[in-house]
């Protein structure tokens, strides 16, 4: 069996060698004012570092370049594109064909990841953007493995898949969507939104803590819960999957090392001995509870349509 990527996000510059050392194949970096919930700021200085140590090492860097982009952005995306082929970053990750316009104008080497999060839910669309440019399709968060699976056997470009971490589930360009909500006297209230982190919109009918946060792109409200499906990985593997991602949003940087080094464990021993696998993947969900911020409860997604948000 082919052996996926292992896609970490990294929280700084500073991540990427115990990010290697953990095993990690992969990283997906950028700044905000370009891409999208980004576990870390990454500067043009850290960008080019981060490549640098990566290549040395045989890693990959991916950039996100998937914001919303309005008309005041556009002028500053070829610049900023031109800067990621001088510094040989591996591939940009798009979401708006602007940036596919303006990539093959000034950065025509460098390869193309569509990722829109949330449209790409069929083969017909992931192949419509490979035609267009695209290497690779990131895939929705919000299908099951079954469709995962068939997406993967009529696809023409490689396949991502998140494997582990939380979603957004809103975005919205408007700031303060908590003073809204209070304003309308719904059920829910914004926890602790006097300070630039650890907010939460309180959902106390569910009881769900649903992490919000404002940045350049406006607000984010992402789930209340983390995937983690390393125990489910066989069937992917046996598929040809390309590419798992841990998305470390809002976590520490020991969290993320942690978790990619079990992430690491697993994808190797499925490849190489299942039977091994099928024994170790319950501890390897139990070490990684061990390790889950007592807020943020595990589940598995979409992937078998057992998480309704």
């Amino acid at each position: 069996m082919k052996k996926p990527e292992l896609l970490v996000t990294p929280t700084s510059v500073n991540d990427i060698p115990g990010l290697i050392e953990a095993g990690a194949d992969a990283f997906v970096i950028g700044e905000q004012k370009f891409g999208l919930r980004l576990a870390g700021e990454f500067s043009r200085g850290d960008v080019a570092k981060t490549i640098e140590m990566a290549h040395i090492a045989g890693k990959k860097v991916y950039v996100a370049v998937n914001a919303i982009f309005h008309n005041d952005k556009i002028d500053a995306l070829g610049e900023y594109l031109s800067f990621l082929q001088s510094v040989n970053a591996d591939a940009v990750i798009f979401g708006d064909p602007a940036v596919l316009m303006v990539a093959r104008e000034v950065a025509p080497e460098i390869p193309l990841h569509w990722n829109t999060e949330t449209t790409a839910t069929n083969y017909y669309t992931c192949n419509y953007w490979g035609r267009k440019g695209a290497k690779r399709a990131v895939l929705a968060r919000e299908i099951n493995m079954d469709a995962i699976i068939e997406m993967k056997e009529n696809a023409e470009v490689e396949i991502e898949v998140q494997v582990h971490g939380m979603t957004c589930m809103f975005q919205s360009k408007r700031s303060l969507l908590g003073n809204y909500f209070e304003y309308q006297g719904k059920a829910m209230e914004v926890q602790n939104r006097k300070f630039d982190k650890d907010m939460f919109l309180h959902d106390k009918e569910r009881e769900n803590k649903y992490p919000i946060y404002e940045d350049e792109n406006g607000t984010h409200i992402m789930s209340p819960n983390d995937i983690c499906i390393i125990d489910e990985l066989q069937e992917m593997i046996e598929a040809g999957v390309d590419s798992f991602k841990i998305d470390g949003i809002l976590k520490s940087a020991n969290y993320i090392k942690e978790v990619t080094s079990l992430y690491r464990k697993a994808i190797d021993l499925c490849v190489e001995d299942t039977d091994a696998y099928d024994d170790i993947k319950t501890e390897l969900v139990d070490q990684i509870e061990e390790i889950q911020p007592a807020n943020r409860p595990l589940d598995t997604g979409f992937f078998f349509k057992e998480t309704v948000y």
